[in-house]
């Protein structure tokens, strides 16, 4: 018989990661101790979020990502976001604390006549006009045009950001986007195969946020 477990809602979470912690083993075959801390807090968030332990070999993290992450957060930079849950998830009080903001300009009226002018998507849209503020994180779990839109123009226009995590969901150029930003020297966080999504995005942003 199942039993639900009295548990004071301030408690979940630190319930929760005990419980990821205890079982990742037995889940992954690998152990805790055997990753780097900091890359470890970003796979048991997104793990967290999903109830996916599977997140623990597809998370890929580039040498600098989370050093590039955290400086991008202590000096006041924007956290730009492909959809506005993504935007809803991330904390804006943890980012605000150092000055930061987030962006998303996915449903700004302006964003999709442009979109529809230029005959692209409004996500692609939304993240080329987010990309000229100060950005410093750019999250990308939804779109694979949008994180393709990112790396392009980083490559072809010279606009920088601090740390890509690119983490779309689907099966259509999702896996593939992925694949190309594993090719990229500007730091990243990312996850191989189809999996991702904005929950997954969201996840990793918030894990940064809680190790500055």
């Amino acid at each position: 018989m199942h039993r639900i477990t009295k548990i004071a809602p301030q408690d979940i979470e630190a319930a929760s990661f005990h419980i990821i912690e205890q079982e990742f083993n037995k889940q992954t075959g690998m152990k805790s101790e055997d990753f780097d801390p900091d890359e470890f807090a970003v796979i048991r968030r997104a793990i967290h979020a999903t109830g996916d332990f599977s997140f623990a070999h597809l998370i890929r993290f580039h040498p600098d990502a989370i050093k590039a992450g955290l400086a991008a957060i202590r000096s006041g930079k924007n956290i730009l976001t492909d959809v506005n849950m993504a935007a809803a998830g991330i904390s804006k009080a943890l980012l605000a604390a150092y000055g930061g903001k987030v962006i998303c300009k996915v449903a700004e009226p302006e964003v999709a006549a442009l979109a529809k002018k230029k005959g692209r998507t409004r996500s692609q849209t939304a993240i080329e006009e987010g990309m000229l503020e100060n950005i410093g994180i750019v999250a990308i779990g939804n779109a694979p045009t949008a994180l393709v839109s990112v790396m392009n123009l980083m490559t072809e226009q010279g606009i920088k950001a601090d740390l890509i995590v690119g983490v779309p969901v689907g099966f259509v150029n999702a896996e593939e986007s992925k694949e190309i930003l594993l090719e990229q020297s500007v730091p990243y966080i990312t996850c191989t195969g189809r999996k991702g999504g904005t929950t997954v995005s969201v996840a990793i942003v918030n894990a940064l946020l809680r190790l500055v």
